[in-house]
């Protein structure tokens, strides 16, 4: 190739990349909570946008309400649907029911507002078995006051209770002795206190399954819970025209329609938005059955995105933990404290470390979820390394000294290859464990096949679980299998002083 086309391809090259991250930034990023009800609204923007002719893409389930705050702030999503009571409560730390116009002024040093009302109040409130409120004579949350501590066993989620707005909060208002227990997944509240696991949730007023399981919602008769108007929380830069139309569109009996659909029928978020931005007029869809869940067209995109993660973490860490092994091996004095050091950083809790990366990166999605992983990677490959090349034999060192090979040829020519087995075993353990490791990488929005699992957790449906952790598994045992076979494929090569063309074991 030519010196001026090679330089036309870079430049055709750079100008293509240029226009796909162009593309990347014009496109819309809607995101949403952890619940059905969130699920459902994102889906409801994001769709509203792409018929208004805008690029949008929903990043699911990204967690709780500072995960999204922070989103907000660097850019990361656009837009996700709020409630003003956790917008006064929680982002801004005031305390009332102030108008939109009012809410506008606090968001504006923040480079936020709140737009588009949807036309319900989905407030908190605290549910119980009806026999068990019946028994108990409970009808209020200050009847709540005269139970002692032991009197119910609660299932709270792990948002309300650590919310300014939350249950601290509300046992201080109410003066209530009941301790708060162990967190409990809100998809799940609802099946635990059937089965009397738990004796008291806390619910939202639009969720669809209050009545479907005979709860008895507590009249909040002290007024504590503010309003928790929806609306749509997005940077002040982007244009909410498109969205307009959504303004007073959904109220109480239509969202609680909608949760519904996803929590009883079995719909997916996305057909359920579909119906209702059709005005129902669309035939209603069918219960997915499992292989539908499956095989479901996002699961090449999921399964794309989690290889992404997996092996763009084993490269760093091999790029990284290598040359860490190959100096701990050279310096045994320090190797047992630097590998400790090492392993101390695995022992950190996944959540905890994502938490810290989000913090230091400033962002959520990919990147705070491949460093991540890039820890729990570097481990095996360290200690592998340093172990590989111990357990080369001294006397094939001393022989290739006495070649006259310095030490950085000794090391590349004798002691890496003879260690190569042990290294790439190292690099299959921590692929391995990354495969699995990596569904966490959906609850900060770098997608993967823990979307599914998360999304089935909200709304408790089993089968949508099993459809991303079904993969997930064949994927590692994938990855297993494809490790031992490039093992295989390198052992001819693994003998040290071989030229090109030589047989192991072959005289030339």
């Amino acid at each position: 190739m030519s010196e001026s086309r090679r330089w036309r391809a870079i430049l055709c090259g750079l100008l293509a990349l240029g226009g796909w991250a162009a593309a990347v930034a014009d496109t819309v990023q809607v995101g949403s909570k952890r619940f059905t009800e969130s699920y459902i609204l994102g889906e409801v923007v994001r769709q509203t946008l792409v018929q208004a002719g805008v690029a949008a893409s929903h990043q699911q389930g990204l967690g709780n309400t500072g995960i999204l705050e922070q989103a907000l702030a660097s850019g990361a999503v656009d837009v996700y649907p709020e409630y003003t009571g956790t917008i006064v409560r929680e982002i801004l730390k005031r305390e009332g029911n102030p108008t939109l116009a009012e809410l506008n002024q606090w968001l504006a040093p923040r480079g936020l507002k709140a737009a588009v009302p949807l036309g319900f109040n989905n407030t908190y409130a605290l549910a119980l078995r009806e026999s068990v409120a019946e028994k108990l004579g409970l009808k209020t949350l200050s009847d709540l006051a005269r139970l002692p501590a032991g009197a119910l066993k609660l299932g709270l989620s792990h948002e309300f209770q650590v919310r300014a707005d939350g249950w601290p909060a509300l046992q201080r208002a109410y003066g209530l002795a009941l301790s708060p227990g162990a967190a409990l997944d809100h998809g799940l509240a609802y099946d635990a206190v059937q089965a009397g696991q738990v004796d008291l949730i806390d619910i939202y007023s639009t969720d669809a399954k209050v009545g479907r399981y005979a709860l008895r919602v507590l009249v909040d008769d002290r007024h504590f819970f503010p309003r928790y108007d929806a609306v749509l929380l997005m940077r002040s830069t982007l244009d909410s025209r498109p969205l307009e139309q959504l303004a007073g569109r959904i109220d109480e009996r239509a969202m609680v329609a909608l949760n519904a659909t996803v929590e009883l029928d079995g719909v997916s978020f996305a057909d359920a938005a579909q119906r209702f931005l059709a005005a129902g007029t669309a035939p209603a869809p069918a219960r997915q059955g499992f292989a539908a869940r499956l095989w479901a067209p996002d699961l090449w995109r999921l399964l794309a995105q989690h290889l992404g993660l997996v092996f763009g973490s084993l490269l760093l860490a091999l790029v990284v933990g290598v040359p860490i092994g190959i100096w701990a091996w050279a310096r045994p004095r320090w190797a047992g404290g630097l590998i400790g050091a090492v392993g101390v950083l695995q022992t950190v809790p996944s959540l905890a470390l994502l938490a810290f990366l989000i913090a230091l990166l400033g962002m959520i999605g990919f990147w705070p979820a491949m460093l991540a992983l890039f820890v729990y990677a570097l481990l095996p490959i360290v200690r592998n390394t340093h172990a590989g090349l111990a357990g080369v034999p001294q006397g094939l060192t001393l022989a290739s000294r006495a070649l006259g090979l310095k030490a950085t040829q000794t090391l590349w020519a004798v002691q890496l290859p003879l260690a190569l087995p042990v290294l790439l075993a190292g690099a299959k353990t921590a692929a391995v464990i990354n495969v699995g490791t990596a569904t966490v990488a959906a609850f900060i929005g770098a997608g993967g096949l823990g979307e599914r699992i998360v999304a089935g957790l909200a709304v408790n449906d089993s089968a949508l679980m099993l459809a991303g952790a079904l993969p997930a598994a064949l994927l590692a045992l994938g990855v297993q299998w494809g490790f031992d076979v490039l093992e295989r494929r390198l052992q001819p090569s693994m003998q040290p002083g071989m030229q090109p063309g030589m047989q192991p074991g072959v005289p030339r």
